[in-house]
């Protein structure tokens, strides 16, 4: 009789739902407060009772938590939801769960991923642009608070084992240094691993990774087969085979952000292959045939419209033959990169699925942080960050380097209209907002311990907002009201637990703003107003705010919100703009700032170069961002060093910054002297001394002296002299310069030339092989 009661005992305890036992600890307040001594102390160890504190515990079944974020991915571009690019990993994962076609983003990375890891709106937690557009204003400073804490310091501190991989673009830019700080980084915010990179985007042949906070090379080349989404797949699968042989009763939540499909669009060329001639009809063609499939799997409603090409995109029709060959290319490339990324993510989905516990895993798969991209400007480029600082790439450039697009030399990226075929149904793209071509991503979430009917559709409303307390009410965990002894700022985001167990449920969420570079929209209760503020590939300039027009759609019957209703509905318009001027007073959207370019020279912006003109670097100083490098972009200044040569041949670079995408190089080669300047790889100007160096101490120079920069030629470059010991050994000149930026991730280094190299003449490091005592660099 005793036993049967104890069984009945422990069949009632398997029963009793897992958020009652959290409710046994105050969670409120983390981290959890140190238990009591409950023990017994007498004046020897005999007699007395031991009580080791325990390590924190999650509540009884908490599942673990793999949350994955594709970068830069439209709606319509995954087969899994209409797409034309096969997705077999994601199809799967959706056939075991269920998908979201109401899902909403910030139309911009930093601020969706703030959004989404915090469980606040973007401009709560200070991101309101990318880090590198900050200003000092409450919702745009980029300073991550305190008092806004991310999900990996809640389930950390709740006993779960935390771990990040891929791309982390919320750390201010001037704190991303190899001397930190590192309160904002990934390892400083709750993650106890993290193994990725930071900044918006990185070359997938060439990344400037980290671990933890040390920077590391990749450990091979793209010719021993290296590639940044395979890399960061493996690490993640080992490290969660080793904490979970360590200790299996130990959940843990992975956040697994790829690089791609953000520019540069890299992918082994056998992937690229899979995809020729598959997009050769053209983006308007491929916008139709994608909407007929995205009615057909039932993604969207029979009576979705597809929304008109802007005027400011070409035809397809209307293009040259070489522009077509060119374009598909480009496109091919993309699919190519995400159809490889979707095979690496399910092998990670498939070793977590084979775990013990692989049932009580809650996978939350998000299809891109924003729209597609229109960054590759409308003919596309074959250097991203060229396109970034303002020089538009041209068909003619970039047919001679057709077929080596999507490889190791380029950083390539498509043009602007495969962004809009890629956000079909839907108008616009990244970086706006205000139309759901920037915001709507698919989603997936798996969790085959609590969904009942895998393979179905969801169609509540939602945002990346309501990510986080999704987890926590899996986890059986409540918001905390202090983390760290901060009082935190309340959740804005709303749990969709509930629409896991009840697909026909009614929408929890009515209200949603959305804001980015001035763009804006707000949707409450089925209607959407909608306010558009200029193209997103014009990089300069303001269209101001005083004459804005608005539009009106009802997406409970306009899907694709293709017929503003602005005229019809004046009462409404007006009541959604108060309601917008509300919400944006709410949570810190003011003041609204629609430049681009010029956000990124920012002089008020914390900075450790600002102000200097002199900077000294001992050797081995190496792994510098550009964030923190001496900014001589299109600046008269000299590169100095002092050198103790023990023979006359050496070789190896004295400093470089930059990398392929762009920059400058001073090294020895065969003993002369050699300055390289590499003109976003479109023009290579290499100025050689023409005698040996001497060997014993050495001083080199190289100075640099500018043109004036006029309208015609805003990347107007200079003259270059080299000298040794104080006589000119060289000169020459550097027709153009990069006027604003390099790379996204490339640094500057002493002794080597770490990542992709600037010069094609020799490959990383490239060591030098003689003694750097100094470099020096003079800005004028």
């Amino acid at each position: 009789m005793r036993a049967l009661l104890q069984s009945i005992v422990v069949v009632l305890f398997l029963l009793i739902p897992a958020s009652c036992f959290a409710q046994q600890i105050d969670r409120s307040q983390l981290p959890l407060s140190e238990p009591s001594f409950k023990g017994k102390i007498e004046k020897t160890f005999k007699g007395s009772e031991q009580d080791y504190p325990q390590p924190v515990a999650p509540p009884q079944g908490a599942p673990n938590v793999l949350l994955i974020l594709i970068d830069d991915l439209g709606f319509g571009h995954p087969s899994t939801f209409g797409g034309p690019i096969s997705t077999p990993s994601l199809d799967r994962l959706a056939e075991l769960g269920v998908k979201y076609n109401r899902f909403h983003t910030t139309a911009i990375c930093s601020p969706t991923r703030a959004a989404l890891l915090t469980g606040r709106n973007h401009h709560q937690c200070a991101f309101g642009t990318i880090t590198e557009l900050s200003t000092g204003y409450p919702g745009y400073h980029s300073v991550w608070p305190r008092s806004c804490a991310s999900i990996a310091e809640v389930l950390k501190d709740n006993g779960y084992s935390t771990a990040a991989w891929g791309k982390w673009h919320n750390t201010p830019d001037w704190e991303t240094s190899p001397i930190g700080p590192f309160d904002r980084w990934p390892t400083g915010l709750g993650f106890e691993y993290f193994y990725g990179f930071q900044g918006g985007e990185t070359s997938q042949w060439y990344p400037q990774l980290f671990r933890n906070t040390t920077p590391i090379e990749q450990p091979a080349t793209p010719e021993e087969g290296y590639h940044l989404t395979e890399d960061i797949t493996d690490d993640a699968i080992a490290w969660i085979n080793r904490q979970q042989s360590i200790n299996p009763d130990k959940p843990f939540f992975v956040y697994f952000a790829t690089g791609a499909t953000h520019a540069p669009l890299h992918a082994p060329e056998e992937w690229i292959e899979k995809f020729k001639g598959q997009f050769d009809q053209g983006w308007d063609k491929i916008r139709e045939e994608t909407l007929a499939r995205q009615k057909k799997i039932g993604v969207v409603p029979e009576n979705t419209k597809l929304t008109p090409r802007p005027q400011e995109i070409p035809a397809w029709d209307s293009l040259s033959d070489d522009a077509k060959r060119l374009y598909a290319r480009h496109q091919e490339a993309f699919a190519g990169f995400l159809a490889h990324t979707d095979y690496h993510v399910g092998r990670l989905v498939d070793a977590v699925r084979q775990l013990p516990d692989g049932d009580n895993t809650l996978i939350i798969y998000v299809a891109g942080d924003n729209g597609p991209s229109a960054e590759g400007s409308l003919t596309g480029t074959t250097n991203n960050m060229m396109t970034q600082n303002g020089i538009p790439d041209t068909v003619e450039l970039q047919l001679k380097e057709l077929q080596e697009i999507g490889g190791p030399k380029h950083e390539n990226h498509y043009p602007v209209g495969w962004a809009w075929a890629g956000s079909s149904p839907f108008q616009w793209m990244k970086r706006v907002p205000s139309h759901f071509g920037g915001t709507r991503n698919g989603l997936v979430i798996s969790w085959p311990a609590k969904v009942k009917d895998a393979g179905t559709m969801r169609s509540q409303f939602h945002h990346a907002i309501d990510i986080a307390p999704t987890i926590y009410e899996a986890a059986g965990i409540p918001e905390p009201k202090t983390v760290g002894g901060v009082e935190q700022t309340p959740i804005a985001g709303i749990s969709m637990a509930y629409t896991i167990s009840d697909p026909n449920a009614e929408g929890r969420r009515e209200t949603q703003y959305f804001e980015t570079g001035g763009h804006r929209a707000i949707y409450h209760k089925g209607w959407v107003a909608a306010a558009f503020q200029g193209v997103p590939w014009e990089l300069t300039g303001s269209k101001g705010f005083d004459n804005a027009k608005w539009e009106l759609y009802n997406i409970e019957e306009d899907f694709s919100e293709a017929v503003d209703l602005a005229e019809k509905y004046p009462e409404k318009l007006k009541e959604l703009q108060a309601a917008f001027d509300q919400e944006a007073e709410k949570y810190d959207v003011y003041p609204l700032d629609d430049r681009f370019a010029e956000r990124a020279v920012n002089r008020e912006r914390p900075s450790v170069t600002r102000g200097r003109t002199s900077f000294s670097y001992a050797s081995g100083a190496d792994r510098i961002p550009e964030g923190s490098a001496p900014p001589l972009y299109q600046r008269t200044h000299t590169i100095a060093a002092s050198l103790d040569l023990a023979e006359e041949s050496v070789n190896g670079v004295i400093v470089a910054e930059g990398g392929s995408s762009g920059g400058y190089t001073l090294y020895v080669e065969d003993g002369k002297l050699v300055y390289e300047y590499n003109f976003f790889g479109k023009e290579r100007k290499k100025i050689v001394a023409d005698s040996k160096l001497p060997s014993g101490k050495v001083e080199v120079e190289m100075d640099y002296q500018q043109y004036p920069v006029t309208k015609n030629d805003p990347a107007v470059g200079g003259t270059v002299t080299l000298s040794v010991n104080g006589k000119q050994v060289a000169k020459g000149e550097v027709p153009h310069v990069v006027p604003a930026r390099f790379s996204a991730t490339e640094t500057l280094d002493v002794g080597s030339d770490l990542g992709s190299t600037v010069s094609e003449d020799y490959t990383a490091p490239h060591s030098f092989s003689g003694e750097i005592k100094e470099v020096r660099i003079e800005l004028k």
